[in-house]
């Protein structure tokens, strides 16, 4: 009876969380960039003499899908996209972190900003001169063409990493970031497309029936409640019989 309450408690448990994680994706299922959390669970035995026959799902660190978006043309000068792998790095306190929206600004002080963040070039964050127009090449080369200029000078090359999706988290506010807490390499093979946004990676579709799913499996988990709570009854009436 017990080893049934181990396992009908932690599966509750991990469908709870799993709800909670789909809810979210499905909350940012229209924001730019964002990256869907996998919830992630294994089977583990109870520690200590005489339980090794009872196992409980045991809550894991969620992973990050890298799965593509849609692009969207903008035609703002400011918007960039990765195109295939990888990510845009922006300073985090005293660290990085990593994502896939490029709807840049620019402050008063010509920083890059992204989310009140600063953007990260390869020379730390990227601040622009007094221009009248900008543009992010390919290769993520950032251009300005000054007032009284018809050239574009190049200022800076955004940071690119792409990493391993396994060695991938998310921070509270969102950020992708590693899960080793160090910073990442840049990556010279990452693309980007100008003047594009890319759109979410959550498919609310999958999302709906996914927590459909998790819905059942809670009600089930519930019943096993039910049935341990009457295998108890049943054995402590035969005792006492």
């Amino acid at each position: 009876m017990d080893a049934l309450i181990y396992s009908a408690m932690s599966g509750a448990e991990r469908t709870l969380h799993a709800q909670q994680v789909r809810a979210n994706n499905l909350a940012n299922a229209a924001t730019n960039g964002f990256r869907a959390d996998l919830e992630l669970a294994r089977s583990q035995s109870v520690q200590g003499y005489g339980y090794s026959a009872r196992h409980l799902a045991e809550l894991q660190a969620n992973a990050v899908s890298t799965r593509s978006g849609t692009l969207t043309a903008t035609g703002r000068d400011l918007d960039a996209a990765v195109s295939g792998d990888g990510f845009f790095a922006v300073a985090l306190g005293d660290g990085e972190g990593y994502t896939r929206n490029g709807a840049f600004v620019v402050d008063a002080n010509g920083a890059l900003m992204l989310n009140g963040r600063p953007v990260l070039g390869d020379g730390g964050p990227i601040v622009l001169p007094a221009h009248v127009r900008v543009a992010i090449s390919e290769n993520g080369t950032v251009s300005v063409q000054p007032e009284g200029e018809a050239d574009l000078q190049p200022v800076d090359r955004l940071k690119l990493v792409k990493p391993e999706a396994a060695t991938l988290a998310k921070n509270t506010a969102g950020f992708v970031v590693s899960r080793d807490g160090q910073p990442l390499p840049a990556d010279d093979t990452v693309r980007v497309r100008g003047a594009h946004l890319e759109g979410s990676n959550v498919s609310a579709v999958e999302e709906m029936v996914a927590s459909m799913g998790l819905s059942r499996d809670f009600e089930v988990h519930m019943r096993l409640f039910k049935v341990a709570d009457d295998m108890a009854a049943n054995g402590n009436r035969l005792l006492r019989e």
